[in-house]
């Protein structure tokens, strides 16, 4: 059990938090406390995917000190043919002691056993706070259809795979007629109606019609996803997420607005809509240790059409339906952890910081309601013991937190864009444990952990106002912020002792943000840095100009 025991000795007397309690999964692996660094995209491998790098390393090593229960990677990509935007970190084509390596010197950083420091990685003598000894879990992905065209690692004209023909920005109507998303809800005011059009326009020149899968191409998908768990096992990791979110592949099988097929894999009846999850599931389990955590990252924004702004009655249908998806995977009896999350690329909740969405809205209900229908439904016969549930997102402060777990809202805390702007979060929640009188209440600090980017994150006023393209820019800040991390490991810039990764630039703007992410190269990478200063001049001058030509 770690030292940071769920009892801390303040100044004047005793304080408790569970933050602080150890928790037991049912693979009988157990974390320290119950603070997860949740997958982020890291943007930090060669362009066309690669392995993990020193950049990688270096990041990682920074979370690793602080005393996180467990660390989750960003999205490892199954098939290199199936990139988000181009530096994935990608599964080798081979399993080999050589190409397993920088993986395995992953592991190493996470687990705190490796540390980088001027330029290099080296042994690490020193410990974590309470000698918390992080779990080391990698994400794992398929994008389907979300793999945008060129930067998703394929030819300009081979479509994406997805489980149907169906183009992000399409709005399914009955019958399986796909319309465009800037069609519907015609009696919206006008402004409403340009903002889709071009929301629409730009979905359609980032990304291609899908080719529907055979099912030789499921087949190799699901090989795909075993190989990558096997790879994480040989790695050394304790186990991975499968990323069955924010509208990649896994999701899309679950959704009916992805998945029109008519075959075992179709939407309906509800088990065909989770077979492609089970299988890979089962082969995973079939393959792995015992001990070997296996955790699914779900999605509530897939389960609620992107521009829709449903009724309470439509949230309790939806709530019911994703509910049976969670309860299902329960008593499987094969997953340790459910993460709760919300968005997709149509509607990117969770790439942004509002708040206020009906999407994130609905992802709030029903997130209350999934430990209640887990601990609570029947179980069968030969029932083993039920995931966890970690609850990702809006999580700002010791409160947030506190009040989560006593509400039982969730057994574990996810922290994903806190962990880039405060590394060392489960130290500054134990400093105001230790540093304030007794009395003090976790579920009353409602201060951040740490001053939160706020105007830095909007983007150019001249540019439309699209979710994908706002929350772009947002992502694109956070990404810099990321690599400032692992550069000033590299440098080694420390001032008495301590990293300077929090010294990052406060006054960043989003459109510097978005420069700096993509015209960067941590080698020679040829005319691809060229092909990103076009892309950069797009972003920034056409698609202002396209606004502008659509409301003439």
């Amino acid at each position: 059990m770690s030292d940071l025991a769920c009892t801390v000795k303040s100044q004047t007397g005793f304080v408790k938090s569970n933050i602080f309690s150890p928790l037991t999964l049912p693979c009988g692996r157990a974390v320290d406390n119950r603070l997860v660094k949740v997958a982020m995209y890291e943007h930090l491998s060669d362009f066309s995917g690669g392995p993990p790098n020193t950049y990688h390393f270096a990041l990682y090593s920074e979370w690793a000190r602080h005393g996180w229960a467990m660390i989750i990677t960003g999205n490892v990509q199954v098939d290199k043919h199936h990139l988000t935007l181009g530096r994935d970190m990608v599964i080798p084509s081979t399993l080999t002691d050589e190409t397993l390596a920088p993986f395995k010197r992953l592991a190493q950083v996470i687990h705190g056993d490796a540390i980088v420091e001027n330029g290099s990685c080296s042994h690490n003598s020193r410990h974590t706070p309470g000698n918390v000894r992080p779990l080391a879990i990698m994400q794992i992905s398929h994008t389907g259809r979300q793999s945008p065209i060129v930067i998703g690692g394929r030819s300009p004209f081979v479509p994406p795979k997805a489980p149907s023909s169906v183009r992000i920005g399409s709005v399914v109507q009955r019958g399986g007629e796909a319309k465009s998303s800037s069609s519907i809800r015609p009696t919206e005011e006008e402004p409403v109606k340009d903002e889709r059009r071009v929301d629409d326009w730009f979905l359609r020149v980032l990304f291609q019609v899908p080719r529907e899968m055979t099912t030789d191409d499921i087949r190799d998908v699901q090989r795909g996803f075993l190989k990558a768990a096997l790879a994480a096992s040989k790695a050394g990791f304790d186990g991975i997420q499968l990323h069955c979110a924010h509208g990649y592949l896994l999701a899309q099988f679950m959704n009916p607005k992805t998945n029109l097929r008519q075959d075992q894999y179709s939407i309906h009846p509800s088990v065909n809509s989770l077979r492609m999850l089970r299988e890979t599931v089962e082969a995973v389990r079939m393959m792995t240790r015992r001990d070997f955590v296996v955790g699914v990252k779900i999605n509530s924004g897939d389960y609620v059409q992107a521009g829709e702004h449903p009724s309470d009655a439509r949230i309790q249908v939806e709530t019911n339906r994703v509910l049976d998806h969670i309860r299902t995977m329960a008593h499987w009896g094969m997953i340790d952890f459910i993460e709760v999350s919300g968005g997709d690329y149509e509607s990117p909740d969770f790439m942004t910081s509002k708040p206020t969405s009906p999407r994130q809205a609905f992802f709030s209900h029903f997130s209350r309601a999934a430990i209640e229908h887990i601990n609570g439904d029947p179980a069968p016969s030969n029932a083993s013991p039920v995931p966890v549930i970690l609850l990702t997102g809006g999580l700002r402060s010791p409160a947030h937190l506190q009040t989560a777990l006593d509400a039982g809202h969730a057994d574990l805390l996810g922290i994903g864009r806190g962990s880039i702007t405060c590394p060392d979060l489960p130290v500054v929640l134990q400093e105001r444990l230790t540093e304030n009188q007794i009395g003090y209440q976790f579920k009353e600090d409602t201060r951040p952990f740490t001053r939160e980017p706020g105007n830095e994150l909007k983007p150019p006023f001249r540019l439309p106002k699209v979710g994908l393209i706002g929350a772009s820019f947002e992502l694109a800040w956070y990404t810099v912020r990321m690599r400032g991390i692992a550069e000033s490991h590299i440098r080694n810039d420390t001032r008495n002792g301590k990293s300077q990764s929090h010294s990052y630039p406060r006054s960043m703007g989003t459109t510097e943000a978005m420069l700096r992410m993509w015209i960067w190269v941590n080698r020679a990478e040829g005319w691809w840095l060229l092909a990103f200063v076009l892309m950069a001049i797009f972003v920034v001058i056409a698609l202002p100009t396209a606004l502008i030509m659509s409301r003439q």
